[in-house]
């Protein structure tokens, strides 16, 4: 997993919840890294599992709810860092049809080792779109807070609904309807 996923995670953790929460999450994980992380760098997705597992033990947040949050702070960085991914696109189904086809082509030439989740479109209208998430990650819910990131950008929303097709929710049916 990418450096820049984890050095924005803490980043989130320090503004939400302090930095003494960021130094014993880190110190209750056993990190291959020691919790040092840097922005191109690629580290086990199993450090930053126990990240989440640790925080949502030490605030009562479940793991989805701050995949949740966590992917509408990434959302933001994405946007400043890169707004060439989505000044291209005047309409969140657009942009999200082409998660697979453009903006995962994109994240690639930036960072050729991430290993990113794949996207299959079933269905696509101009206000709706059906989706196959497919991630040994099981990150379904940091996807769904992108989604909904990609909606408020666009002063647009929707009702997004998910479906485990796998029920360890490594491949996840998004049914995606726009108000």
């Amino acid at each position: 997993m990418k450096g820049i996923v984890f050095t924005e995670f803490l980043d989130l953790v320090e503004d939400k919840f302090g930095l003494e929460m960021v130094d014993k999450i880190i110190n209750e994980s056993d990190l291959e890294s020691n919790g040092a992380y840097t922005a191109v760098g690629t580290y086990s997705f199993s450090e930053m599992l126990q990240l989440l597992q640790h925080l949502s033990k030490n605030t009562g947040i479940s793991i989805d709810d701050l995949l949740l949050v966590y992917a509408e702070h990434f959302f933001a960085v994405l946007a400043d860092s890169y707004p060439g991914l989505i000044e291209k696109y005047n309409d969140p189904i657009e942009m999200l049809a082409s998660i697979e086809n453009h903006i995962h082509i994109e994240v690639r030439k930036i960072y050729p080792d991430a290993e990113l989740p794949t996207f299959e479109i079933l269905e696509r209208t101009d206000n709706s779109l059906i989706m196959i998430y497919k991630s040994s990650r099981a990150m379904h819910y940091f996807g769904l807070g992108l989604m909904n990131k990609t909606f408020e950008h666009f002063n647009s929303s929707a009702t997004i609904d998910l479906e485990k097709i796998k029920e360890d929710g490594t491949e996840v049916k998004f049914t995606i309807h726009k108000n």
